[in-house]
């Protein structure tokens, strides 16, 4: 009984600690974006753009981190005391019997150093490490979703094709360019005597892949400010918004290469084929899975009266919204490829069947959690330079990717570009060549993809060298952006009118096409806009048709008396800047 007694008082003791280190660590990142805004404000209203505020969360998140790896000492409880056992390799689950009662354990991770030897302050280091899972399934669907949603839809559209180019193409020579540059650097890593592990050619594609993540969230905020030229920000925005889903989904393409011969690091053209195939499998379906939640929340928007209910309108948004990345990575594909497209897809149809108070909330709503996610994950970027107890720093390998990094964005900025203005009415300067160039930040995608696995010497490599190319490129190249678009003479804003815009000359016969098929039918179908659909769709369909179409669709102002041709040069001066 007495001994009962005894080990319920550990077990509550250990709770009520391991509650109030929990409630510290909240507190202490609560503190940091607090600091955060308020620095923010301070460098808004003076007029400061030498430093953006994510450069400013990472400084403040490495401060934190010196001081909790130098300056405070915690005493380490005498119930948290680890047991020694002897064993050749890593168990992946631990059973034991204690009284007569089974516990199973699962393998986390290694929770000290390979000499056995702690860095300082190592529990509470521990405690401000977060699971890798905790960044794709809380703090990056908002991000994704919130640069789908926010989507300047006109001038995305206007440069669809460059876009996609950049964004697909662009990415995929970035990461082979970085992946053979790396294993030319490991090979001389070897040759020195300074690689202390296994590095595969595998793993310098797998690193090629994570760091061609751009994430000009910095440029893109000091583009918005000094209202820079509409078609550079359309590019740049969605280039960068697409090429981090392209990004994850060519990684994890890389991770599934298994070879059918003894070595499972040596070249398999059937296995490079399969790899191409999960490649445009998790794509291709990743895009239909988001789109397909766009469509139906759409679809329950338009046939029911949630509107009356702003609150359960707002509500049933963002749950269907955040619900496509959980079920994407359910289905093992990607949730940040399917969040992104439900983001378009919500912006362009959901969007105009919300009331005008669901409208505003979910514009507040999603921008509020991109902006605390992204502070916050760039402050914990800073704490996780001295938080982390593995790092594996080599300035052979840190140099080769910085060399790496600017081999791979040039090989796909200037062919592409190239080639691209052999087709393009409206070309692509040398001067916007050279400010995309500059502006390829990396960002929270490439430090959530190298966090998400650190259990190998290689991973490790990667993951701080990847650290150290993000503070760079966010205070060099961030700091350095107002400086090079006055150095290149691009400032203001294009200002298009009505006579500006030619719909024959603006857009190709593909996006003319779909525009056509837009308004007729999917306009119709998943919104109040457009022509009825007994107006567009044949007789034989006219049952569907009446099925499908409410009564508030008939109270849309005559849009089906209008000449096609006239409305489709309207809607598109209709969607937004």
């Amino acid at each position: 009984m007495c001994r009962k007694w005894l080990v319920d008082a550990v077990s509550e003791r250990r709770a009520e600690e391991t509650h109030r280190q929990g409630s510290a660590v909240a507190v202490l990142f609560t503190l940091l974006l607090t600091t955060t805004i308020l620095t923010t404000w301070l460098f808004k209203h003076r007029r400061c753009r030498l430093l953006h505020e994510t450069g400013l969360a990472m400084i403040y998140g490495l401060l934190v981190g010196v001081v909790l790896r130098f300056g405070v000492h915690v005493q380490p409880d005498v119930i948290d005391a680890p047991l020694s056992c002897v064993s050749n390799s890593s168990p992946p689950a631990l059973l034991l019997n204690i009284s007569g009662r089974l516990y199973e354990y699962t393998l986390r991770g290694e929770v000290s150093d390979t000499q056995g030897q702690d860095a300082p302050n190592a529990e509470i280091l521990r405690k401000v490490t977060f699971d890798p899972e905790v960044f794709f399934n809380v703090l990056l669907p908002p991000i994704i979703f919130h640069a789908g949603y926010s989507l300047k839809r006109r001038h995305f559209f206007r440069n669809l094709g460059s876009i996609l180019s950049y964004a697909f193409v662009g990415t995929v020579i970035s990461s082979f360019v970085i992946g053979v540059v790396m294993y030319g650097c490991v090979a001389l890593m070897s040759a020195l005597g300074h690689l202390g592990g296994d590095f595969f050619f595998t793993d310098c594609l797998f690193f090629g892949a994570i760091i061609s993540a751009t994430d000009p969230v910095t440029v893109l905020a000091i583009f918005n400010e000094l209202r820079v030229d509409v078609d550079l920000y359309a590019l740049l925005f969605g280039e960068s918004a697409l090429n981090d889903a392209v990004a994850i989904v060519l990684s994890s393409s890389i991770v599934a290469y298994q070879p059918v011969s003894s070595s499972s690091h040596s070249f398999d053209g059937g296995a490079m084929l399969w790899s191409l195939g999960v490649f445009l499998g998790v794509l291709s379906g990743s895009f239909a899975l988001g789109t397909a939640a766009g469509f139906i929340t759409a679809l329950v928007t338009k046939l029911t009266r949630l509107r009356d209910f702003p609150l359960l309108e707002t509500s049933l948004f963002f749950l269907m919204s955040w619900s496509t990345f959980l079920f994407a990575e359910a289905c093992s594909i990607t949730g940040v490829v399917a969040v992104l497209f439900c983001g378009i897809t919500q912006a362009h149809y959901t969007h105009s069947n919300l009331s005008a108070e669901s409208k505003k909330r979910t514009r507040e709503l999603f921008e509020l959690l991109n902006f605390l996610a992204e502070s916050f994950i760039f402050s914990y970027m800073g704490l996780t330079l001295f938080s982390f107890q593995h790092h594996v720093f080599n300035p052979v390998f840190i140099s080769g990717a910085f060399l790496a990094m600017f081999l791979g964005r040039a090989a796909n900025i200037y062919p592409l570009s190239f080639l691209l203005n052999l087709g393009r009415s409206n070309r692509i300067s040398s001067n916007f060549q050279h400010v995309m160039m500059f502006a390829g930040l990396r960002g929270a995608m490439a430090f959530a993809l190298s966090i998400r696995d650190t259990s190998t010497y290689a991973r490790q490599m990667m993951f701080s060298t990847t650290l150290l190319i993000v503070f760079f490129t966010v205070w060099v190249f961030g700091g350095g952006t107002t400086p090079v678009l006055s150095y290149m003479n691009i400032r203001y804003t294009h200002i298009y009118t009505i006579t500006q815009i030619s719909y024959s000359q603006d857009s190709a016969w593909p996006i003319r096409l779909w525009y056509t098929f837009d308004h007729n039918y999917l306009k119709p179908l998943l919104t109040h806009s457009g022509p009825p659909l007994i107006k567009t769709l044949p007789a034989c369909c006219s049952p569907l048709a009446r099925c499908l179409t409410s009564s508030q669709d008939y109270q849309v102002k005559n849009t089906h008396l209008y000449p096609a041709r006239r409305c489709l040069v309207s809607e598109i001066l209709a969607l937004e800047l």
